[in-house]
């Protein structure tokens, strides 16, 4: 018994010593083989992996939610170097995407999803005439003449409240008895 809870947390501590290396080589599995980015209404895609076949770096396509192939979605040529090609798609809609990018040489680059959020609200900052003889200051309603049924009125809460702590307070103070 004693040695079977031995193996039970030796084997236990073994599994939590190897977890971080299991979510590692998982996240390294699921890498793609493009980068995508969205500012505001535009879907741009960079990847490293294609190379030049007859003057074309190859193509990249956005698909929407309905759309379930390559040749369905909006389709842009890649242009750029050696080291970098990219593609952009202006204009697209609030929704969710998937980019797929095809090398001229027909091996797919990487597939991967994007959010596109809505426009962001403008904001429309208007001015204000200024006073021309400065700021108007004054006492803040401080001035205004309040009748006796108002003082009277005031003084009763504020003197029910005095009598309600010190009630209490000193009903607090006592021993709890049977």
């Amino acid at each position: 018994m004693r040695n079977s809870s031995l193996f039970l947390r030796s084997g236990l501590t073994v599994a939590a010593a190897s977890l971080p290396f299991v979510v590692a080589a998982g996240s390294a599995a699921a890498v793609s083989g493009i980068s995508v980015s969205t500012t505001g209404s535009t879907v741009s895609v960079t990847t490293s992996a294609c190379s030049n076949v007859n003057g074309s770096w190859g193509t990249a396509s956005l698909l929407n939610s309905r759309q379930s192939n390559f040749s369905q979605g909006r389709q842009v040529s890649l242009s750029g170097t050696d080291a970098l090609q990219s593609a952009a798609w202006s204009g697209v809609s609030a929704g969710t995407y998937t980019v797929i990018v095809q090398c001229s040489d027909g091996k797919t680059a990487g597939t991967q999803s994007v959010i596109v959020s809505g426009p962001s609200p403008t904001r429309t900052i208007s001015t204000t005439a200024s006073p021309s003889r400065g700021v108007m200051g004054g006492m803040g309603g401080g001035t205004k003449d309040y009748g006796t049924l108002t003082l009277v009125g005031g003084g009763v809460l504020v003197g029910a409240g005095v009598a309600a702590t010190a009630w209490f307070l000193r009903r607090k103070s006592k021993p709890y008895r049977l």
